[in-house]
């Protein structure tokens, strides 16, 4: 599971994350909603280490973190099969770990679970965006990881692609049981995808319970969100 606790992150004198808690069990989907720059994505970064803390505390389950990027973040210089198995070739407790006759295995089996077979040859300029998404996916759940987290999954994608990825979001939990956190801006993302919903604003947290309770709950915050009304308590306030 995931753990958070009194998390605060600040970036020279703004305060990015003010003492923000919740947990995310097993096997569940949390998602996270809020204004651009409200600290969605700061807290997926604190999660897999790639930011550090000013102060609270963050606990994973033993085993693997991934991190399903925004745009995909494949390398354009490897075909498909090469990233899909970048981890499982180049890191030092993986890489003499199996044959390439288990890469192969491996590679396929993943990419049968993301619902695309046959590309490993291909590069990521001859996929779609929503194809080069799913590599993406196949990519992370390689190392069988105990904790997934999606930033923004299906930016820039058609509605029907949305839909694709959304499935996948689904599919994946109940495949691998992780704790997955989905920081978007969708409500169909939220409707589809989540069990409980976290809303920050300004750094805090104004909201925390189930998509039902956000759609038809009495909070301000979650009818602003949900309505896309200029008002209500959250502002959008030139820098």
């Amino acid at each position: 599971m995931i753990k958070v606790n009194n998390l605060i992150k600040k970036f020279n004198d703004k305060v990015v994350l003010d003492n923000i808690s919740f947990n995310v069990n097993d096997g569940e989907t949390l998602a996270i909603v809020g204004f651009s720059g409200s600290g969605k994505s700061t807290i997926l970064k604190i999660i897999c280490n790639l930011l550090e803390q000013d102060s609270g505390t963050v606990e994973t389950s033993k085993g693997d973190i991934a991190m399903v990027f925004q745009y995909s973040a494949l390398f354009d210089s490897l075909n498909v099969f090469d990233n899909i198995a970048f981890a499982l070739t180049e890191r030092k407790d993986l890489k003499h770990k199996y044959s390439k006759e288990d890469l192969n295995s491996i590679v396929k089996q993943k990419l049968m679970l993301v619902g695309l077979t046959g590309i490993e040859d291909k590069f990521p300029s001859e996929l779609s965006g929503g194809m080069q998404k799913r590599v993406s996916f196949a990519r992370a759940i390689v190392t069988e990881p105990k904790t997934i987290l999606y930033d923004e999954p299906t930016a820039g994608l058609d509605p029907i692609s949305s839909t694709l990825i959304e499935d996948y979001i689904v599919r994946l939990k109940e495949e691998t049981h992780a704790s997955s956190i989905v920081v978007t801006h969708q409500m169909s993302t939220i409707k589809r995808t989540a069990d409980r919903v976290l809303m920050i604003y300004k750094g805090k947290k104004v909201f925390e319970g189930t998509p039902e309770e956000m759609l038809n709950g009495g909070n301000d915050y979650t009818k602003q969100f949900v309505t896309a009304s200029l008002n209500g308590p959250m502002q959008m306030l030139a820098e």
